[in-house]
């Protein structure tokens, strides 16, 4: 029965398309995808990044690990198998919001890279950017902002990346930052005139006339 129902499931495209909304928007449609441990610095980092495309008129939405598990994923826990449908659901709807035209930063551990090359899979050639956040695993010990390694060390949580779960290196990363050796700030706009370099922050103010169709 949900065999046959998924079948009769069409994507309905509406009036106002992804051209529409991002020359509205002044900027391209963009997921900027950090991964590396936990305390390596993703989160801080995507905000910072965030905080100067904001100053620059773009449009911006982070989905961070710890605020999607607390709705949308709040039923999965961090066996492989949970975490790699983590990964997928957020990649979808990282993809939606890349089709509206917002730059969306998402930091999230992401161990595996099967994982993370499904979810380029679902972007079209430039629409996904892999970051892979560099930090030696001893210094994201010594930060354990969350005491999570401390803990994982003492055997309290299982399967932790980098303790008793493994973390896959990226091979070919748009781009990687090391945030034991630079501060956030300069990591952010390292960041950001990679952007401007590859043309995804144009300035681009032009609102086109779209005819709404009531149908």
């Amino acid at each position: 029965m949900l065999e046959n129902a998924s079948s009769n499931i069409f994507w309905h495209q509406g009036s106002i398309s992804r051209r529409h909304r991002e020359t509205l928007n002044g900027h391209s449609g963009l997921t900027i995808w950090f991964t590396g441990f936990s305390a390596s610095g993703k989160s801080t980092l995507a905000v910072a990044l965030e905080s100067l495309l904001y100053s620059k008129g773009c449009r911006t939405y982070i989905l961070d690990g710890d605020n999607v598990r607390h709705g949308l994923n709040k039923n999965l826990g961090f066996s492989p198998e949970d975490r790699s449908e983590n990964i997928r659901r957020v990649g979808e709807v990282a993809k939606l919001f890349t089709d509206c035209g917002i730059i969306t930063l998402t930091a999230f551990i992401s161990p595996y890279r099967e994982d993370r090359e499904l979810v380029r899979s679902l972007f079209r050639k430039g629409d996904f950017i892999e970051v892979y956040v560099n930090c030696p695993l001893s210094v994201c010990e010594q930060r354990d902002p969350k005491g999570i390694y401390r803990k994982a060390r003492a055997g309290e949580i299982p399967s932790f990346t980098g303790i008793s779960a493994p973390y896959e290196t990226p091979l070919t990363p748009d781009i990687r930052i090391d945030t034991d050796q630079i501060p956030v700030d300069a990591c952010a706009r390292e960041l950001f005139e990679f952007l401007e370099d590859q043309g995804y922050i144009p300035n681009c103010p032009t609102v086109p006339d779209i005819a709404i169709s009531n149908s």
